[in-house]
């Protein structure tokens, strides 16, 4: 009881933390005139006042935070943030349910993009800006904005830090103290967001649009201001920056930190996982180009080449933009796309699924599992990038993979039987637990997962969340022994 209550304190500080993030859409309400000014102040006055109370009520036991404390909150803290997000769309929004709502924040601050809603060009600008700014909040992840701040107010945040950070190599850090490591990461984070805000400004969105889609991009997120997302704008220029910022968005922001701190470009090619994520999605592009090209469905080789290189590589990162309608491709283009969403975003960067590490790692495992049966008694230790795997972390690798798919089954199978048709519900547990976005068939990209009963929306709700906690995080705490003392 008191492990929950000492996570109840610091889930009282970070609602309180939390309550800032509407000074956006309030100042956006201003500015446009929309409507929506009272909406936003309530809901922050409603944030702000309820973390308050669950810190005070709980003061006494505030404390540092065990490893099963940082576990529990930071399952507290993604299911209880997008809770809180929902109050300016219930307020604003005509006819939305809680559950409707509910799948909106939590797509977005997991960074799936999936969308419950239909005429976004219409909406409120502050609403769209909050919606975006939810996917910019969840890219990073909270938690570690958080972990900077806490240690400030008496709460400890290293194992915090653990537990949110993505990826099977957890414990390495870029600088001595997890605060410092924290900071760093979002300056980096917010220095290539205003970059992408200018960019986008210039290739020719309005100011509205820039920020709202490099808040999405750097994210992956994958919200859109337009109904037909970017193919709204049907611009070369914009597809370029966006694809260049996505494939930012998707390498390990740690190396973008020590490229910043040592003005060395040389990191980037010392990376395993981003040498393997632009190898693969280079030859994916070109791939799919001359795949499409061949099947007729586009003319040109070089609108192929446009559109495929675009929207494989927004599928791949998991951000979820789409320019076309790539669900009336041949089927092999947009299962291929589905299947890169699984493993091509690195550890440390703001994408979902597998992560490229995992599948460097199965790949150089099974090489030594073929050089065993060939010579049993060989000593053949895994490396990648220069770096010896600890046969603890290939374990790790091997069990994760094992839920991953596993949890992609049984929420398959739950929404077959909830009626939904195969390729429809494989194609949104694959986008949601990936944090992709759109799927195929009814959830494709010419449409949203409106269409869902109340049912699978909390099928897909829980997919989003597993895949942004990584599974792990979100299942140990059903498990009998982290309840034992």
């Amino acid at each position: 009881m008191r492990r929950a209550l000492t996570v109840f304190h610091a889930l009282g500080l970070m609602l309180v933390m939390f309550s800032l993030t509407y000074v956006l859409p309030i100042a956006t309400a201003l500015i446009y005139s929309d409507g929506t000014l009272i909406d936003f102040l309530l809901a922050m006055v409603m944030t702000f006042a309820g973390g308050l109370l669950l810190w005070m009520v709980t003061r006494r036991y505030k404390g540092e935070l065990s490893i099963r404390h940082g576990y529990l909150l930071v399952v507290g803290m993604w299911t209880a943030m997008p809770a809180v997000a929902t109050l300016p769309l219930l307020l604003v929004l005509d006819g939305v349910s809680f559950t409707d709502a509910y799948f909106e924040t939590m797509s977005g601050i997991t960074t799936t993009g999936a969308t419950v809603l239909s005429g976004l060009d219409s909406l409120p600008p502050a609403i769209n800006l909050w919606r975006h700014e939810l996917n910019w909040l969840g890219g990073m992840g909270i938690i570690v904005l958080a972990v900077a701040i806490l240690p400030l107010l008496g709460v400890g945040g290293r194992q915090l830090y653990k537990a949110e950070t993505p990826g099977p190599m957890k414990d390495s850090a870029l600088t001595p103290r997890v605060t410092e490591t924290a900071r760093n990461l979002w300056l980096i984070y917010f220095g290539i967001t205003v970059a992408c805000i200018l960019s986008l400004r210039v290739a020719g969105m309005n100011w509205l649009d820039a920020v709202c889609h490099g808040f999405s991009t750097l994210g992956l997120g994958g919200f859109s201001t337009h109904d037909a997302s970017i193919g709204y704008f049907n611009s070369p220029a914009i597809e370029l920056v966006l694809i260049v910022f996505m494939l930012l968005a998707a390498v390990n922001f740690a190396t973008h930190f020590l490229v910043w701190r040592e003005r060395n470009w040389r990191r980037y090619l010392q990376d395993a996982e981003a040498i393997g994520t632009v190898v693969l999605l280079g030859a994916s592009c070109l791939g799919i180009a001359v795949f499409l090209w061949w099947q007729g469905t586009y003319a040109s080789f070089w609108t192929a080449l446009r559109h495929a290189s675009f929207n494989l590589i927004s599928i791949a990162t998991d951000c979820g933009f789409a320019s076309v309608d790539f669900n009336q491709w041949p089927t092999f283009a947009p299962l291929w796309m589905l299947f890169l969403s699984c493993i091509t975003a690195s550890s440390g960067s703001t994408g979902g699924g597998i992560k490229m590490i995992r599948t460097l790692v199965l790949f150089k495992q099974a090489g030594r599992e073929f050089l065993k049966l060939l010579h049993p008694m060989a000593v053949n230790p895994m490396k990648i990038g220069g770096h010896v795997v600890p046969n603890n972390i290939v374990f790790s690798v091997l069990g994760f993979i094992f839920l991953y798919f596993m949890s992609v089954v049984v929420m398959t199978f739950a929404l077959v039987i909830s009626g939904m048709d195969f390729i429809s519900a494989f194609s949104a547990i694959i986008a949601c637990i990936n944090n992709a976005g759109p799927g195929l068939g009814e959830v494709g990209p010419a449409s949203n997962y409106a269409g869902l009963n109340t049912f699978q929306d909390w099928v897909c709700i829980v997919a989003m969340l597993a895949g942004r906690l990584e599974i792990f995080t979100l299942l140990i705490i059903f498990t009998p022994r982290f309840w034992q003392r």
